[in-house]
Order: structure tokens, then sequence, then C-alpha cells
């Protein structure tokens, strides 16, 4: 596993927000089965809510941040 999916996963595992948000592109793209969510505030909101996420089937970087995360069917 890539070393910037650990520290995300990492970060929602602790709690970490800040440190999330310094993973996480402003612009945000996240998929997960039957639900899409744009924007980096609003996938903060659903990773508080729970469940920690799997390693995703496939993700982009952006400026050094997640800027589309795809998670696995």
């Amino acid at each position: 596993m890539d070393r910037i999916i650990e520290d995300v996963l990492g970060a929602v595992e602790c709690q970490d927000w800040p440190r999330l948000k310094a993973l996480l592109h402003p612009y945000l793209h996240w998929a997960e089965p039957g639900t899409a969510i744009r924007g980096r505030t609003k996938v903060i909101a659903r990773l508080a809510a729970g469940p920690v996420p799997a390693a995703p089937a496939s993700y982009e970087l952006r400026d050094g941040q997640i800027y589309r995360w795809t998670a696995q069917p």
C-alpha cells in the first residue's frame, strides 16, 4: 500500500482531522459503492461518521494530495 494511503487511513482511524485535511485536496472526488461526494469538507464529515474505509481500488494525486479516491466495489 502506498504511503499516502496509509497516512489517510491512519488519520481517519485516529480521528486526526487536521492531519487528514492536509492529505486531501480541497476539490476531492470521493466515490464509494452507491455514493459520490465532492469536496474535502463533505468527505471529512462522511469519514467522521465512520466506518474507516478500506484502501481504494484507485486514486489520483494532485499537488501531493489525494484528488480522487475510488473505493473497491
